[in-house]
């Protein structure tokens, strides 16, 4: 394979890809920096240039989970072996256009989408309504949006950002 080729993207690759961008902090959460148990794996994404926003007060732009959230998030079932989802914060233009129809509008068209598929631009599964998309294991089809999505959701938080 050559290196223009089209590859599936792994876990560290998104993140590497999002920490390059400047003022991003990466934060996977685990025992050592006291998230809950359920979240351990998962990272979350900020934009915090300087990085003194409290880890409270952060709202992530991305986040990459490794597993369901049991009564929550449930739908594309993240238990299967090596399957996790990119998950971006792209803002409801960028999801109308992505899309083809307005985040609030996702109620009408959430049943007819399959969110165990791989290798597709979804609408989050719970949070679709807020702007968010979704990839699980962005491969061949995806993975050369996946930069596009990160820096578009990127450019949103850093224009809400407060230090």
């Amino acid at each position: 394979m050559t290196t223009n080729e089209p590859r599936s993207l792994t876990v560290d690759d998104i993140i590497d890809v999002a920490a390059a961008l400047p003022g991003v902090v990466a934060t996977t959460a685990g025992e050592d920096n006291g998230a809950p148990r359920q979240a351990w794996g998962d990272t979350f994404l900020f934009f915090d240039p300087d990085g003194t926003t409290p880890a409270d007060r952060r709202f992530p732009f991305a986040t990459v989970v490794v597993h369901d959230y049991d009564g929550f998030d449930t739908a594309s079932h993240l238990y299967r072996t090596g399957v996790f989802r990119l998950n971006v914060a792209v803002g409801r233009d960028e999801f109308r256009d992505l899309l083809g129809y307005p985040p609030a509008g996702h109620a009408r068209h959430g049943a007819a989408v399959d969110y165990t598929a791989l290798d597709l631009l979804l609408p989050h599964p719970v949070y679709a309504q807020q702007g968010w998309v979704s990839i699980l294991n962005p491969g061949v089809r995806t993975a050369a949006q996946v930069p596009g999505l990160l820096a578009v959701a990127h450019a949103r938080a850093a224009r809400r950002h407060r230090p």
